[in-house]
């Protein structure tokens, strides 16, 4: 699916470069979302540290980068807006403790019905929001964008672009930056190339006094060390009632981005992570997280691929990751906020066109329709909205694509046997998609006195199939006809509650499976 190709080695020196590589493109990053969820800039950086280093630690993916995200960002604003900040974190608490029930409980390992189709969709549209989220970046704070006065005004893409010998500039060190980390590496592999494109754009930003934005013109990032605080809101019902329905879609969100998240990692470097555990990784991670004023987070695709492009592979590159970047906050700030962003923008980019399938254009021809629509709706659903609805929209898609296909395979062959019986057999799925075909393939009034209806070849799956034997059963029963079912399984003949005792038992050819019926649980 990608094209990267890593060493499979992890070393302590390419964690502890990744890491401080990472935490560097980190910063703009927690800046950038704590002000789209309305909040300090050190809410986001703090997440960014807590999150990144819990996760790293005790999660299940070695290698993969956590902090906060844009994603559940713009899920929190209005929480934020309407309640304020207190009650942001003691929903970020709840989120965590959401994540450790569904880790607790098994739930990670339902992100493997995630198709394909959806996981292309749900990898170009990450790209495409990370692109567009930079573009911010060539533009002035607080001016009418350039498409100010039509509907797309105040969207991502609505921006004040700089001019003249400022827009030259940016662009020109960006592309600089992207040079670098792209033809380095055929030189040298000694140390990783997006930290040298930093260090020489930096170091000819500073040494030329070149007019261009710095870290340090979004919002300064100095600050102490976090510290434990119990959110001040009411404990009681009510608060409850408000936070809730916050959580419960900012730890879908979380969960889902991270569990995609490691399953592209896990590609990417031919390993296997735990899900499960990634799921209580994340949760301890964001229950602390709003108990030392953090903004929460989850898994984060971009600075993931940047850690495993620069050689991280172990859990070390994610902690230095969140160390080295409370070492900026604390007594790095001046230095890091000299860091032109155009060297961040540049890695970024990369980012993007390394995580973007581009095989998808030369596919998207020779796949069916239905997964063609799929890719290119959840690519658009990432966009538009966020990423948890994306891959629930997806996935629904292809659920109902797959029971269309699949109703038209159920298929009923009717013959004589030597006992003048009417003998029809089944083939085929039978469930809520084909119970009304299977119906159709059969005349009660049309049949001989004795009728057989083999199941051999039939899979009953779920509560509607069910219904459909037991309805089939009484028509047969009200036509006097005397009906023998043979071939089901066992659970499902104790379910048939209007075919009584009319069910054969061959015991020796009987399939052994289950039926997905509730009341079997």
């Amino acid at each position: 699916m990608f094209e990267f190709h890593f060493s499979k080695v992890a070393s302590f020196k390419n964690d502890l470069l990744s890491g401080f590589t990472v935490a560097l493109a980190l910063v703009p990053e927690a800046v950038a979302f704590a002000f789209v969820a309305g909040v300090d800039p050190l809410v986001g950086l703090y997440a960014a540290f807590m999150v990144g280093l819990i996760a790293a630690s005790i999660g299940g993916r070695p290698g993969m980068i956590s902090g906060a995200t844009g994603a559940l960002a713009v899920v929190m604003v209005s929480l934020v807006a309407n309640h304020g900040v207190e009650y942001l974190f003691i929903t970020v608490v709840l989120m965590g403790l959401l994540q450790i029930t569904a880790g607790v409980l098994k739930l990670g390992k339902f992100i493997r019905m995630v198709p394909y189709p959806v996981m292309l969709g749900f990898v170009n549209g990450l790209a495409i929001v990370i692109f567009l989220a930079q573009l911010g970046q060539f533009g002035e704070a607080g001016q009418a964008g350039w498409l100010h006065g039509t509907f797309m005004q105040d969207s991502i893409v609505d921006v004040a672009w700089l001019q003249g010998e400022q827009l030259y500039m940016l662009f020109g060190l960006v592309l600089l930056t992207m040079i670098i980390i792209h033809f380095l590496p055929r030189l040298s592999k000694a140390l990783p190339s997006s930290l040298v494109a930093i260090m020489v754009v930096t170091g000819l930003v500073l040494g030329l006094d070149l007019n261009t934005k710095v870290v340090g013109d979004i919002a300064s990032i100095s600050g102490g060390l976090p510290v434990f605080h119990v959110p001040d809101v009411p404990f009681n019902l009510e608060t409850l009632f408000i936070i809730l329905p916050y959580s419960v879609i900012l730890a879908a969100i979380g969960l889902i981005e991270s569990l995609l998240t490691l399953r592209l990692i896990d590609e990417i470097t031919e390993s296997r992570g735990r899900g499960n555990r990634e799921c209580i990784g994340q949760g301890v991670a964001n229950t602390v997280t709003g108990l030392f004023g953090g903004m929460g987070g989850c898994a984060m695709l971009g600075q993931s691929m940047i850690n495993v492009n620069s050689g991280g592979r172990g859990r070390l590159s994610g902690i230095s990751a969140a160390v080295f970047l409370l070492l900026f906050i604390l007594v790095g700030s001046a230095l890091i906020e000299q860091i032109p962003l155009a060297a961040l923008i540049g890695v970024m980019f990369i980012v993007v066109i390394g995580t973007f399938e581009w095989s998808s254009f030369r596919i998207i021809g020779k796949v069916p329709i239905s997964d063609a629509l799929i890719l290119v709706t959840v690519s658009a659903v990432t966009i538009a909205t966020d990423l948890a609805f994306a891959v629930v929209v997806g996935v629904v898609i292809s659920a109902l694509v797959f029971a269309w296909e699949h109703a038209k395979f159920i298929r009923i062959d009717a013959r004589e046997d030597h006992n003048n019986s009417t003998v029809y057999a089944v083939t085929g799925p039978l469930f809520f998609g084909s119970a009304t075909s299977f119906l159709e393939g059969f005349n009660p009034n049309d049949d001989n006195d004795d009728v057989i209806i083999d199941f051999a070849r039939s899979r009953v799956a779920d509560h509607s199939a069910i219904e459909a034997i037991d309805t089939l059963a009484e028509r047969y029963l009200n036509a006097g006809k005397k009906l023998h079912l043979v071939h089901l399984s066992e659970e499902c003949r104790r379910l048939l509650t209007k075919a009584g005792n009319l069910v054969e038992v061959n015991v020796i050819e009987d399939p052994k499976y289950f039926v997905a019926e509730d009341s079997l649980a």
